[in-house]
C-alpha cells in the first residue's frame, strides 16, 4: 500500500502539485518570517554580540542594552578586583542628533564609545584592529556601511553630532541596531559628544573578560550585591543577550504580532494544502472504491492517504529549503537583517510537515465516499 501511495503520487503529480506547492510557500513564508525576526530582534543585542565580552556591568533592572543608565565609575575597580577577571573595558553610550552634510534634518542616532586598543573587546568581531584605530583620530566615527544612506554621508565626509563635528573614517557590516542608527567612536569622542558633563566621568557599562569563560555565570553571581561600589548588576553576555532581544520580542508588543502573523500563515496553509489534498482523494474516489470492492479495508486507504500527505509535505518542504537558502543569501547581500540557525530551521520545516499531516488527516475524511456502491451509479 505504501508503494501504492507514492507511485499513485508519481503518476498523478498534476493532480498533487498544488498542494505541494502549497506547502513549499508555506514552509517558505515561515523560513522567512523566522530569518526576518530572529535577523531583526538580534540586532538589538548587536552590541553584545558584535562584542568579545564574557560580562557585563551596567545599572540594575536594566530590560535592554539599549536602555542603559550611567553607574559609577568605582565599578570598573570592583570587577579588577575579583581575580576571575583578566580584563574590564569602559562602553560610553550617548544618545544624539545626525545632521549630514547636506543638513536635510536630523536622525537619532546611538553613539557607542569604546576603547581603540587593539585587544578591545567592544565590536571585536565587526572592526578589525585597523579599522579600529581610525578613531584614535580626534572626531572619528565609523558607521555601518547599510546606513550611509540613511546618513547621507560617505567615507571621508563630516556630520555634525550634537553640535559637535565629527568625519566618517571607516564603514563596517554588523553595526547595525534596533531602533536606531548605531555610531562608533572612541571614549573620548564620546565623552565631547554627551551633552550631559554629569556623564563625562560615568560609563553606561563595564565589560569584562573572565580567564575562564565557562565560569562567566559564577562569577557574575559573585560580583553582584555589593552596594559600596554603586548601584549596579552582572549579567554574562548570553543573558544579557537574550534579556535585551526578549524585551523587544514581547515587551514592546512588537513580539506579539509576529506571533499572530505565523498563526495566521500556519493557518492559511493549512487551508489550502488540505483543500488541495482533499480535492486529489476526491478525484480518485473511483480508484479508491475499487480498491475498496477488491478487499482493501479502509484503514489501509487512511494510509495510503497519510503516506501521500507525508510525500506532498516532504517534497513542498525540500523546495522551500532550496528557496530561503537562495531568499537567505540575497538578503544578506542587500544587509537586510536575517538570521537563522539549525534549531530554527528544523523547528519550521517540522512545522511545514505538521501542516501537511494535518491536511491528510482532514483529507481521509473523503473517504468516505469510497464505497463499492458508487462504482454502480
Amino acid at each position: 500500500m505504501v508503494a501504492l501511495a507514492r507511485k499513485t503520487l508519481i503518476y498523478e503529480w498534476r493532480r498533487f502539485l498544488p498542494a505541494i506547492l502549497a506547502v513549499g510557500f508555506a514552509g517558505l513564508l515561515q523560513l522567512l518570517q523566522a530569518a526576518l525576526v530572529l535577523g531583526i530582534f538580534g540586532s538589538a543585542s548587536v552590541y553584545i554580540t558584535g562584542s568579545s565580552a564574557d560580562l557585563w556591568t551596567g545599572y540594575p533592572g536594566t530590560q535592554s542594552v539599549n536602555l542603559g543608565r550611567p553607574i559609577d565609575a568605582g565599578v570598573e575597580m570592583r570587577l579588577r578586583m575579583d581575580p576571575a577577571v583578566t580584563q574590564v573595558e569602559p562602553f560610553h553610550w550617548v544618545d544624539a542628533d545626525w545632521r549630514g552634510p547636506s543638513d536635510t534634518g536630523g536622525v537619532s542616532v546611538f553613539v557607542s564609545g569604546i576603547a581603540t586598543g587593539a585587544d578591545g573587546m567592544m565590536f571585536a568581531h565587526a572592526l578589525p584592529v585597523a579599522l579600529r584605530a581610525r578613531l584614535n583620530e580626534p572626531g572619528a566615527v565609523i558607521v555601518d556601511r547599510a546606513d550611509l544612506g540613511s546618513l547621507g554621508v560617505k567615507v571621508g565626509d563630516k556630520a555634525v553630532i550634537n553640535g559637535h563635528r565629527v568625519r566618517v573614517v571607516g564603514v563596517s557590516s554588523g553595526l547595525r541596531a534596533l531602533g536606531g542608527v548605531n555610531v562608533v567612536a572612541s571614549l573620548a569622542t564620546a565623552a565631547e559628544l554627551d551633552t550631559d558633563p554629569a556623564n563625562a566621568s560615568r560609563m553606561t557599562y563595564f565589560v569584562a573578560k573572565v580567564r575562564n569563560p565557562d565560569e562567566a555565570a559564577a562569577v557574575a553571581a559573585r560580583l553582584r550585591g555589593t552596594t559600596s561600589f554603586g548601584s549596579y548588576d552582572v549579567w554574562t553576555a548570553r543573558d544579557f543577550a537574550r534579556r535585551s532581544q526578549l524585551y523587544w520580542m514581547f515587551d514592546t508588543g512588537a513580539g506579539a504580532g509576529v506571533l499572530f502573523l505565523a498563526g495566521i500563515v500556519f493557518l492559511v496553509g493549512a487551508v489550502i494544502t488540505s483543500q488541495t489534498l482533499v480535492a486529489a482523494v476526491i478525484g480518485s474516489v473511483r480508484e479508491y472504491a475499487t480498491l475498496n470492492a477488491l478487499g482493501v479495508g479502509v484503514g489501509a486507504l487512511r494510509k495510503v492517504v497519510m503516506e501521500q500527505a507525508f510525500w506532498v509535505g516532504a517534497i513542498g518542504l525540500v523546495g522551500s529549503a532550496v528557496l530561503g537558502g537562495i531568499f537567505f543569501a540575497f538578503a544578506r547581500s542587500r544587509s537586510v537583517p536575517v538570521a537563522l540557525d539549525p534549531l530554527t530551521t528544523l523547528a519550521c520545516l517540522l512545522l511545514g510537515m505538521g501542516l501537511a499531516i494535518v491536511s491528510g488527516l482532514a483529507a481521509m475524511r473523503s473517504l468516505r465516499r469510497a464505497d463499492p456502491a458508487s462504482l454502480l451509479r
